[in-house]
């Protein structure tokens, strides 16, 4: 992500009237993408849906794509995170129910959008590899320390992340019915039961 984002005048702070502005024009942000897409919303709007003068949209965020980017950093903290509990199944249960109320929060349709390949700007598809890093190294540690524990065979934590979030994406954006608890139970079975039951992989070439 760019310095100006992390560093600069685009950097959160903490506390009084200026955070809370921030935060609503933040929260403004993502539901606009969500809405519009990147390319749709304009300012005017944000200032509109967030109940601030568009002038502290400007001074904060002069450049668009920035706004758009801090937007998405500032909402992956809604992310689904991988708890330990000692209990794996448990564990990536509620992680796809979390991945599936995400996906359906203002934060989750405009990183869905963000993540289109149509999409030009560096800084947001920097921004959107960031998350998405995020998200896979949790998955990372909570499958090491499986297969650590023995609750699983040497596995590719990014294969098994992609074989359990998958099924949820596609039941959440077709969005013909909610996505339970019972089918991330059902996922969970399912993968844990095919990476248990699969052959070893074979060593890598020396």
């Amino acid at each position: 992500m760019a310095d100006g984002i992390a560093n600069g005048p685009q950097a959160r702070r903490p506390g009084g009237r200026s955070a809370r502005v921030r935060e609503r024009i933040l929260g403004a942000t993502a539901e606009l993408v969500a809405r519009d897409g990147i390319a749709g919303f304009r300012y005017d709007e944000v200032a509109e849906l967030a109940g601030v003068h568009r002038t502290s949209v400007y001074r904060n965020w002069p450049d668009r794509e920035e706004l758009v980017a801090e937007a998405l950093i500032q909402y992956a903290e809604d992310l689904a995170t991988i708890a330990d509990t000692g209990n794996l199944r448990h564990d990536l249960v509620d992680y796809l129910v979390a991945i599936a109320g995400g996906l359906g929060t203002p934060f989750g349709r405009a990183l869905e959008l963000a993540l289109q390949p149509t999409h030009e700007n560096p800084a947001v598809r920097e921004t959107v590899a960031r998350i998405l890093e995020q998200r896979g190294a949790a998955t990372r540690r909570r499958v090491d320390l499986a297969v650590s524990r023995g609750e699983l065979p040497p596995v590719d934590s990014v294969f098994l992340g992609e074989m359990l979030s998958g099924p949820v994406h596609l039941v959440v954006n077709r969005g013909l019915r909610p996505f339970t608890r019972v089918d991330a139970e059902r996922i969970v079975d399912v993968v844990l039961a095919g990476i248990r039951a699969a052959p070893p992989a074979p060593p890598p070439p020396a």
